[in-house]
Protein backbone atom coordinates (compact mmCIF):
# COMPACT_ATOMS: atom_id res chain seq x y z
CA UNK A 1 0.00 0.00 0.00
CA UNK A 2 1.52 3.46 -1.40
CA UNK A 3 1.42 6.47 1.50
CA UNK A 4 0.31 9.47 -0.12
CA UNK A 5 2.40 12.59 0.67
CA UNK A 6 0.76 15.61 2.00
CA UNK A 7 1.23 18.75 0.00
CA UNK A 8 3.78 20.19 1.84
CA UNK A 9 6.12 16.72 2.27
CA UNK A 10 5.46 16.34 -1.51
CA UNK A 11 7.00 20.12 -2.43
CA UNK A 12 9.93 18.77 -0.40
CA UNK A 13 10.65 15.34 -1.86
CA UNK A 14 10.73 17.02 -4.81
CA UNK A 15 13.29 19.97 -3.99
CA UNK A 16 15.44 17.30 -2.29
CA UNK A 17 15.24 15.20 -5.92
CA UNK A 18 15.46 18.08 -7.90
CA UNK A 19 19.08 18.88 -6.05
CA UNK A 20 20.50 15.87 -7.31
CA UNK A 21 19.09 16.06 -10.54
CA UNK A 22 20.04 19.39 -10.33
CA UNK A 23 23.76 18.63 -9.58
CA UNK A 24 24.23 15.77 -12.01
CA UNK A 25 22.60 17.69 -15.04
CA UNK A 26 24.91 20.42 -13.97
CA UNK A 27 27.55 17.92 -14.10
CA UNK A 28 26.56 16.64 -17.38
CA UNK A 29 26.57 19.88 -19.07
CA UNK A 30 28.23 22.74 -17.56
CA UNK A 31 31.06 21.48 -15.28
CA UNK A 32 34.15 22.44 -16.91
CA UNK A 33 34.79 26.20 -18.07
CA UNK A 34 37.21 27.30 -20.72
CA UNK A 35 37.29 31.03 -20.98
CA UNK A 36 33.77 31.88 -21.09
CA UNK A 37 32.80 28.36 -22.72
CA UNK A 38 31.05 25.73 -20.13
CA UNK A 39 30.89 22.05 -21.17
CA UNK A 40 29.95 18.79 -19.53
CA UNK A 41 30.68 15.82 -19.04
CA UNK A 42 28.45 14.96 -22.17
CA UNK A 43 30.38 15.94 -25.21
CA UNK A 44 33.92 14.44 -23.15
CA UNK A 45 31.87 11.25 -22.93
CA UNK A 46 30.82 11.35 -26.80
CA UNK A 47 34.30 10.97 -27.59
CA UNK A 48 34.76 7.51 -27.11
CA UNK A 49 32.48 6.05 -30.16
CA UNK A 50 28.89 4.38 -28.68
CA UNK A 51 29.55 4.31 -25.35
CA UNK A 52 29.42 7.55 -24.61
CA UNK A 53 26.02 8.41 -26.42
CA UNK A 54 25.00 5.24 -24.12
CA UNK A 55 26.21 6.54 -20.87
CA UNK A 56 25.36 10.33 -21.68
CA UNK A 57 21.70 9.16 -23.33
CA UNK A 58 21.24 7.06 -19.88
CA UNK A 59 22.37 9.78 -17.43
CA UNK A 60 19.56 11.91 -18.87
CA UNK A 61 17.07 9.36 -19.12
CA UNK A 62 17.77 8.15 -15.41
CA UNK A 63 16.66 11.95 -14.67
CA UNK A 64 13.84 11.88 -16.45
CA UNK A 65 12.46 8.88 -14.95
CA UNK A 66 13.22 10.66 -11.37
CA UNK A 67 11.16 13.14 -12.20
CA UNK A 68 8.40 11.49 -13.75
CA UNK A 69 8.04 9.32 -10.49
CA UNK A 70 7.80 12.49 -8.56
CA UNK A 71 4.27 13.40 -10.64
CA UNK A 72 5.69 15.27 -13.55
CA UNK A 73 3.36 15.93 -15.92
CA UNK A 74 3.26 13.36 -19.35
CA UNK A 75 3.21 16.56 -21.52
CA UNK A 76 6.34 17.54 -20.02
CA UNK A 77 8.20 13.99 -20.03
CA UNK A 78 7.50 13.47 -23.36
CA UNK A 79 9.08 16.99 -23.93
CA UNK A 80 12.46 15.87 -21.65
CA UNK A 81 12.59 12.85 -24.11
CA UNK A 82 12.37 14.83 -27.40
CA UNK A 83 15.73 16.70 -25.60
CA UNK A 84 17.55 13.72 -24.58
CA UNK A 85 16.73 11.99 -27.85
CA UNK A 86 17.23 14.70 -30.28
CA UNK A 87 20.92 15.37 -28.23
CA UNK A 88 21.23 11.38 -28.74
CA UNK A 89 20.44 10.87 -32.08
CA UNK A 90 22.48 14.21 -33.28
CA UNK A 91 25.48 13.79 -31.48
CA UNK A 92 26.04 10.16 -32.31
CA UNK A 93 26.72 11.39 -35.83
CA UNK A 94 30.77 11.45 -36.62
CA UNK A 95 32.71 14.48 -36.17
CA UNK A 96 29.71 17.12 -36.52
CA UNK A 97 28.06 15.25 -33.46
CA UNK A 98 30.80 15.77 -31.44
CA UNK A 99 30.63 19.75 -31.91
CA UNK A 100 27.06 19.36 -32.02
CA UNK A 101 27.53 18.14 -28.14
CA UNK A 102 28.95 21.25 -26.99
CA UNK A 103 26.93 23.10 -27.48
CA UNK A 104 23.54 21.18 -27.20
CA UNK A 105 22.65 20.96 -23.61
CA UNK A 106 19.90 18.96 -23.40
CA UNK A 107 19.64 18.41 -19.21
CA UNK A 108 19.95 22.14 -19.22
CA UNK A 109 16.76 22.64 -21.08
CA UNK A 110 15.29 19.68 -19.09
CA UNK A 111 15.97 21.62 -15.61
CA UNK A 112 14.47 24.38 -17.28
CA UNK A 113 11.13 22.97 -18.24
CA UNK A 114 11.42 21.06 -14.49
CA UNK A 115 11.67 24.66 -12.74
CA UNK A 116 8.41 26.00 -15.34
CA UNK A 117 6.78 23.29 -14.20
CA UNK A 118 6.59 22.79 -10.69
CA UNK A 119 7.15 26.29 -9.52
CA UNK A 120 5.12 28.12 -12.16
CA UNK A 121 2.94 25.38 -13.36
CA UNK A 122 3.48 25.25 -16.57
CA UNK A 123 3.40 22.23 -18.95
CA UNK A 124 0.83 20.17 -17.44
CA UNK A 125 -1.87 17.94 -19.01
CA UNK A 126 -1.72 15.03 -21.45
CA UNK A 127 0.95 14.48 -24.30
CA UNK A 128 -1.36 13.23 -27.13
CA UNK A 129 -0.98 16.59 -28.91
CA UNK A 130 2.92 16.39 -29.44
CA UNK A 131 2.39 12.25 -30.04
CA UNK A 132 0.32 13.24 -33.05
CA UNK A 133 2.60 16.09 -34.16
CA UNK A 134 5.31 13.94 -34.30
CA UNK A 135 3.76 10.77 -35.91
CA UNK A 136 2.15 13.14 -38.70
CA UNK A 137 5.88 14.42 -39.28
CA UNK A 138 6.96 10.80 -39.29
CA UNK A 139 4.70 9.89 -41.56
CA UNK A 140 5.24 12.69 -44.10
CA UNK A 141 8.38 12.12 -44.26
CA UNK A 142 8.25 8.24 -45.09
CA UNK A 143 5.76 9.41 -47.97
CA UNK A 144 8.47 11.57 -49.18
CA UNK A 145 11.14 9.53 -49.01
CA UNK A 146 9.08 6.73 -50.87
CA UNK A 147 7.85 9.44 -53.50
CA UNK A 148 11.26 10.52 -53.88
CA UNK A 149 12.91 6.50 -54.24
CA UNK A 150 9.56 6.10 -57.17
CA UNK A 151 10.77 9.32 -58.61
CA UNK A 152 14.53 8.27 -58.85
CA UNK A 153 13.97 4.50 -59.96
CA UNK A 154 11.53 6.28 -62.69
CA UNK A 155 14.55 8.04 -63.94
CA UNK A 156 16.20 5.78 -64.01
CA UNK A 157 14.35 2.89 -66.06
CA UNK A 158 13.73 5.59 -68.62
CA UNK A 159 17.10 6.14 -69.14
CA UNK A 160 17.78 2.46 -69.29
CA UNK A 161 15.13 2.66 -71.94
CA UNK A 162 16.46 5.06 -74.05
CA UNK A 163 19.88 2.80 -74.16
Amino acid sequence: MRRELSPENKLKKIDQDFGWIDRISWLMDNQFKIGNFRFGLDPVLNLIPLGGAIAGFGTSLVLVIAMWRNGASPKLVIRMLLNISFDAVLGSIPFLGNLFDFFSKANEKNIKLLRQHYYEGKHTGSGIGIIISILAVFFILIGVTFYLIWTLFSWAFSLLNGI
